[in-house]
């Protein structure tokens, strides 16, 4: 995939938000683009389940692990996933809730979960309204595909810790904010708040 071009949601970010701004100049070009998922459905909802409450050196080690199982990564399918022991997948690092999330995502997908495709069709929140019916995906979860799948450059995962962390860090506030805090925080950031996000999780890196 190409690199977009975020010449414009930049420029529009510092001149709404000069806090922001100058996190912007400190840190550079964007690079959401570089951390963006590949693969089908069944693979990103199967990383973004992984990386679930992990530091992501730790969650990405699990998932190499998990996919090691597999002989053809590539073309891992549903099946593949229901078929394989609950034990094989404790031993590549998965918490008993999370080989439950699996497998759970894996009978969905069999069931007719939406295809990446279909879900290029929706809107955000419809999105997230098809994907939350599988265990151990909430709103977070969605919006992160939302975020690094589909590309949607305008969506605030507000329950997310490094988010929370990162506004009260860049605004001096005295305690964590809460999701409403966060929403107003987050009004002049639209229509590119998924960038803005990149920002804040990069500032939470700076010494």
């Amino acid at each position: 995939m190409n690199c977009p071009d975020y010449s414009i949601a930049l420029a529009t970010l510092k001149q709404s938000d000069p806090l922001l701004g100058a996190v912007i100049d400190r840190i550079g070009d964007c690079r959401l683009g570089e951390s963006q998922q590949t693969g089908d459905l069944l693979h990103s909802l199967c990383e973004s389940i992984i990386y679930q409450q992990l530091s992501g050196k730790a969650a990405a080690a699990i998932h190499r692990r998990f996919l090691a199982l597999y002989a053809d990564r590539s073309s891992l399918t549903a099946t593949d996933i229901l078929n394989t022991p609950d034990e094989r997948l404790r031993e590549a690092g998965l918490s008993r809730s999370k080989v439950t999330y699996l497998k759970d995502l894996a009978q969905k997908v069999l069931e007719g979960l939406p295809t990446l495709a279909e879900l290029e069709a929706m809107e955000d929140e419809a999105i997230i309204q098809a994907l939350i019916p599988v265990k151990g995906v909430g709103r977070w979860t969605a919006q992160m595909l939302l975020m690094f799948r589909l590309h949607r450059w305008d969506v605030l995962p507000v329950d997310d810790l490094g988010i929370r962390a990162g506004i009260q860090r860049l605004y001096g506030l005295a305690e964590l904010p809460n999701k409403k805090a966060v929403e107003q925080i987050a009004v002049p950031w639209q229509p590119y708040r998924t960038i803005a996000c990149w920002y804040i999780w990069q500032s939470l890196e700076e010494v």
